[in-house]
């Protein structure tokens, strides 16, 4: 059905869609931010969106755009700019049963609805000296580049296909007991490609009536998109299929292939598990066989990447791209276990086929892995897996491939069928004889009802079959599995395919498998001439060779940005918002829930561990006891550490020969002697044991990451990346490896890096840290910024300025706090040109560079290093509290071991419980007048409730104009104190409330004009409350100083008698604070302590007693609520004893100092 595209840009530009009567009119909503020119600040992109019928609109005052056939939905890219995207080119491509067709998307149109000037943008790839150019519709001039062209070529790609006859997004099995034909509520989002873009629409669809909800169906404004493949060919009724069945009808084979949008990508963008079970270039692919009048065949097979974390870098070489196992078996088996029990319960029993090379290192990695986590799957009850059981749910056959068709060509792949005959026949296929008679005159539960009564086989499993890429290897077998059901089913019922049936058939699934191939490699599939032809020629085998040489041209320059375009069209890109639908209420519960944030939002403490050690290629050292330093500090937390990262620096020699290349063998020596280390605490506690999440390395550097398992639940999105920053960017003998987590809804990222050494190489230290905090990339170009927690750790080889006859002498006095004046990180992040933002604790310690090996004596050598800080850890966040940060005593390097350790605040969000209170919130408000709704929450309450943070834990929260931390019992910040009777304020006092002027608060002015505007009956109240006792007026300089404020007196502040009225006066500011000029201690010196090594030097500070240290509102008490006669100078100073320990740095010493202290009222 044909649609308009009209337009007007005046007064406020508007895109109508016209379509059967009915019209969809979109308008771009202005925040106030872009009304007054602000565009600098970003906003969430809104909509507003109606659904009328057409005659309501003056349709002459718009022009015309262009026509489709429906849209796709509304998307926010570049700027703010929101873009619809409407189909205007489709071709039929199959024909499943009659009334059910797929069209192919062939080609887009993207319109913005607050920009004119893109309407005459050309297409790149359009013909520019035959078609209009220039200006746009306004006289604007044309941007250069429309920003919707990367997704309009997508989208035209030919591998978009939709219906509006039925849910293209499920297989006919699972479409039996749809009341209806098309019902865009029951879609499989799991195969829907646009619903990040429909969902504004499918949105307003929710609020409408129900009569309006089915004119909006019945319109097809709204396409629904599944990317694959689908096609049909006809059968002719001159070569019948069943002879004794009589039809004139044609029949038809059909193959659907249906690409998940859970985990998609390219091919080395995208490989194996993510932390909901979702595997990379999954595929539904569906064989349905009509046979007029009434019958249909349906059959049904999977594949699927090899469900565990593993990763392959693209190369340039065919055959000889790395491959990468990201997580330990332990860490991998929670979503192993997902992605089969979803299959399981969606498809019934799984039978696994796994088409890897033995002979190849890296395939025979993932395939011992593979069989690893099948044998510790719940879904089997024996765990060997060449047994398998009759009663198992999950199945899995080796295959492989290569070897078996080494010798004797691709057919000898058929000796695959005699294994898994058995699952061919115990899994059926699906089977059903059409309803006779007219379904219009059906209620839906008699349909429903007669739709069931007509099924006569159900398929009752399913093949999942998986090579390195699942494509070439994986279609060649899952054609013959589709050939095997389709025999079975001919056989069963005495049908009789032709030759020309069976060319058919191969047609279609290597169509398929090109299809396939071509949206994940950027190619069509390998060893197409043998699905085709049954055997494979010499053309053939020269059309691989260049289709191979093309993927690696595809893979490593177009790739990337393919993949970008890919997220962005399903929502996945950093920071990316959906469009918005304007509406009041919905804005009035998102505030309101903002409020009740508290209601489906907990948090718990976790307690983190860091380390870092630079080893200086000693493997030796893995042999000895990492205890001193693994267990640190370890005692002092009232449980285990949830996390521990471990970062190595020198794990190989840097020779010219190593910073080229990584050799993963070394690595994984260090991770069994952690893990056994830590394993062997746990184990003697009887606690929960640690996993390895995820390990990375850049030559020397690596970085290890443990976690408990009982939590590996609450993980996701584990992302590892790499940054050299060594040779200029080409050798890895310096850089940083990185490792970032989701920890429920707190995001959490750990930096391990090696910075250029040399004593005065600093401005090349801080070029290396700019470059990997600007550099480095995770999954999606998700940069280091942004996360919740951020921990850098490592040796970073800043040195102290000063020579060995300073720096020697000052050590052996125990003077750190000297040496720490001259440390040249600190003066670096003091003067903001290195680490800006982060903070690091106490540095109680020696320095850690350069030992003798195995001994306690600096460097003794000819070169006589100066002793220096090199190994540090820094971390910025307002979740994280450093507990202890100390060395330990392991001499088998040049380097001292560095340690820390956090407590962590994690907050998780109960979705579902939100859900419920936005629901209930917006049926409420719903029913409210427009202008209750509209004025439900005032600028000041907003405010008022806005959670306040403090930058620093211990620090107080910021203040506001309407709040201020040191106010009690949420007093508001504006005052409160209204004049007594015959008194207004003394405006010739000092303004300073500290000073000692002789000035009053208030003075008098004559009886007769105070009283001259009050009524008679204000002066008989003021008369009732008045005590008759009477005290001169004094300064607040007075109440301070004076022996009055030490008397003894039970109310909470300061009073001023005034008149024959006692009032309430001001409250005493806070102390304010201020930083000390040098390193040192409060005198109460009760939360943290000194730690000393045997040879009586410190190596650390630590905290005594976490949980003891007083939180700011008990410090708030203390200081200002408790205490006789108010603030006096003796409460202030016995408030700072329960200050919170902290750090902050003194830009005037140029230092970072453990506290902060108040400063106090002069004399």
């Amino acid at each position: 059905m044909a649609v308009r595209v009209l337009c007007k840009d005046a007064p406020d530009r508007t895109v109508v869609l016209v379509a059967n009567g009915y019209a969809l009119t979109m308008r771009h909503h202005q925040s106030s931010e872009e009304v007054s020119g602000n565009v600098q600040v970003l906003s969430i992109p809104k909509c507003i969106v109606e659904f009328t019928t057409a005659d309501s609109i003056p349709l002459d005052e718009y022009r015309t755009l262009g026509t489709g056939l429906g849209t796709l939905g509304l998307i926010a890219l570049a700027a703010g700019e929101v873009f619809i995207c409407i189909v205007n080119q489709a071709t039929n491509v199959a024909s499943v049963r009659p009334g059910e067709t797929v069209q192919r998307i062939d080609s887009v149109d993207f319109y913005c609805l607050n920009r004119s000037d893109y309407d005459l943008v050309q297409d790149p790839e359009s013909d520019m000296y035959n078609s209009p150019s220039g200006r746009g519709y306004q006289g604007y001039e044309s941007p250069a580049e429309n920003p919707s062209l990367a997704l309009k070529k997508l989208l035209s790609d030919g591998s978009f296909y939709y219906s509006s006859d039925f849910n293209l997004t499920e297989r006919i099995q699972d479409r039996i007991d749809d009341p209806v034909a098309y019902n865009v509520e029951s879609l499989d989002e799991d195969f829907l490609w646009n619903s990040f873009m429909i969902k504004p629409l499918l949105q307003l669809r929710s609020g409408l009536s129900l009569n309006d909800r089915q004119n909006l169906d019945s319109s097809q404004l709204l396409i629904s998109v599944i990317r694959g493949f689908a096609q049909s060919l006809t059968i002719p009724a001159s070569s019948p299929l069943f002879p004794h069945i009589e039809s004139n009808m044609p029949s038809s084979l059909t193959v659907i292939s249906r690409l998940s949008s859970r985990r998609a990508g390219t091919r080395f963008n995208a490989r194996g598990i993510d932390d909901d079970g979702n595997v990379a270039n999954f595929v539904e692919t569906e064989t349905i066989l009509w046979i007029p009048p009434a019958m249909c065949f349906s059959y049904t097979q999977i594949r699927g990447s090899v469900p565990i974390f593993w990763e392959q870098e693209a190369g340039y070489l065919p055959g000889q791209q790395k491959i990468a196992i990201g997580r330990s078996a332990g860490a991998t088996q929670p979503a192993f276990d997902k992605h089969f029990e979803a299959l399981a319960e969606k498809y019934g029993a799984v039978h696994a086929i796994n088409l890897l090379a033995k002979a190849k290192s890296g395939e025979a990695e993932l395939s011992q892995r593979y069989m690893y986590h099948v044998r510790g799957s719940p879904l089997r009850q024996n765990r060997d897996i060449k047994s398998n059981s009759d009663h198992d749910i999950l199945k899995l056959t080796e295959y492989d491939f290569h070897a078996e068709t080494k010798t004797t060509g691709y057919e000898a792949a058929r000796s695959i069928q005699d294994v898994i005959a058995d699952s061919v026949e115990g899994f059926a296929y699906f089977l059903s004889e059409a309803p006779q008679g007219n379904e219009k005159d059906l209620s839906t539960a008699e349909l429903r009802l007669l739709r069931q009564k007509n099924i006569v086989l159900q398929q009752e499993g399913v093949f999942r079959t998986n090579c390195l890429d699942c494509l070439d290897r994986t279609n060649l077998v899952q054609t013959m599995i589709s050939s095997m059901a389709i025999d079975m089913f001919f056989a069963q019922w005495n049908g009789h395919p032709s030759p020309d049936f069976w060319m058919k058939h191969s047609t279609l699934w290597a169509d398929s498998g090109d299809m396939l191939s071509r949206i994940y490699a950027g190619t069509g599939a390998l060893k197409s001439s043998f699905t085709r032809h049954g055997a494979m020629s010499v053309a053939g085998s020269f059309a691989d060779i260049r289709k191979s040489a093309t993927r690696l041209f595809v893979n490593n320059f177009t790739d990337p940005a393919k993949q970008i375009t890919i997220d962005t069209l399903l929502g996945l890109s950093t920071n990316q918002e959906s469009v918005y639908l304007f509406d009041p209420v919905k804005d009035a519960v998102n505030a309101e829930l903002t409020r009740r944030v508290n209601e489906f939002t907990s948090s718990e403490k976790i307690y983190i561990w860091v380390g870092t050690f630079n080893i200086n290629g000693r493997r030796e050292g893995a042999t000895e006891g990492l205890g001193p330093w693994l267990h640190g500090s370890l005692n002092q937390l009232p449980e285990d550490p949830t996390i521990v990262a471990v970062g190595f620096q020198e794990i190989v020699e840097l020779s010219p020969q190593q910073i080229m290349s990584t050799d993963p063998s070394t690595r994984k020596i260090w991770e069994h002697a952690v893990i056994s280390s830590l394993n062997a605490r746990t184990t003697k506690r009887r606690t929960t044991e640690y996993v390895l999440l995820r390990s990375g390395q850049l030559v020397g550097a690596a970085l290890l990451l443990f976690v408990k398992k009982d939590v590996i639940n609450k993980i996701k999105n584990v992302e590892g990346s790499l940054k050299k920053t060594g040779l200029s960017g080409m050798g890895g003998n310096k850089g940083a490896v990185a490792i970032r987590l989701d920890y429920s809804n707190t995001s959490i990222c750990f930096i391990t890096a090696h910075l250029a050494a040399g004593f005065s190489n600093y401005e090349e230290r801080n070029r290396d840290y700019h470059t990997i905090a600007r550099g480095l990339r995770f999954q999606r170009n998700r940069p280091i910024v942004g996360h919740d927690a951020t921990i850098w750790f490592g040796d970073f080889n800043y040195r102290i300025g000063l020579g060995n006859e300073r720096v020697r002498p000052l050590i052996e006095s125990g003077d750190i706090d000297a040496l720490y004046q001259h440390d040249q990180l600190n003066l670096q992040m003091v003067a903001g040109l290195a680490f800006q933002y982060y903070m690091e604790g106490p540095v109680t310690f020696p320095p850690t560079y350069r030992y003798d090996n195995g001994t306690d004596e600096y460097d003794t050598s000819e070169k006589q290093r100066i002793p220096a800080w090199c190994d540090r850890i820094l971390w910025r966040g307002r979740i994280l509290r450093q507990l202890a940060y100390k060395t330990a005593p392991l001499k088998f390097s040049d380097h001292r071991p560095v340690y820390a350790t956090f407590e962590c605040e994690i907050s998780t969000v109960d979705e579902k419980r939100k859900e419920e209170i936005s629901s209930r919130l917006y049926e409420k408000l719903k029913q409210q007048p427009a202008t209750t709704t509209s004025t439900l929450l005032s600028d000041g309450e907003e405010d008022e409730n806005e959670p306040m943070y403090p930058i620093n834990p211990g620090l107080p929260p910021p203040s506001s104009e309407k709040r201020k931390w040191w106010l009690d019992h949420g007093l508001p910040a504006r005052s409160t104190i209204t004049p007594p009777l015959g008194a207004v304020s003394n405006v010739r006092r000092s303004a300073n409330p500290f000073s000692f002027s002789r000035g009053s608060d208030w003075i008098n002015v004559g009886r007769d004009d105070a009283l001259s505007e009050m009524s008679e009956q204000d002066l008989r109240e003021s008369k009732k409350t008045s005590p008759t006792s009477k005290e001169p007026f004094r300064s607040v300089g007075e109440v301070l100083s004076g022996p009055e404020s030490l008397a003894t007196d039970t109310h909470q502040t300061s009073k001023v008698a005034v008149s024959s009225k006692t009032v309430k006066s001001v409250k005493i500011p806070p102390p304010v604070p201020r930083k000390p000029a040098k390193l040192r201690r409060h005198s109460s010196g009760g939360t943290d302590r000194k730690t000393v090594s045997s040879n009586g030097v410190s190596s650390g500070y630590e905290m005594v007693n976490p949980s003891t240290i007083h939180p700011i509102n008990d410090f708030q008490e203390q200081a200002y609520i408790g205490g006789a006669g108010g603030a006096t100078t003796s409460s202030v100073s016995q408030a700072t004893k329960s200050l919170p320990m902290n750090e902050l740095m003194d830009s005037d010493a140029g230092t970072r100092v453990p506290s902060w202290e108040p400063i106090q009222p002069k004399k």
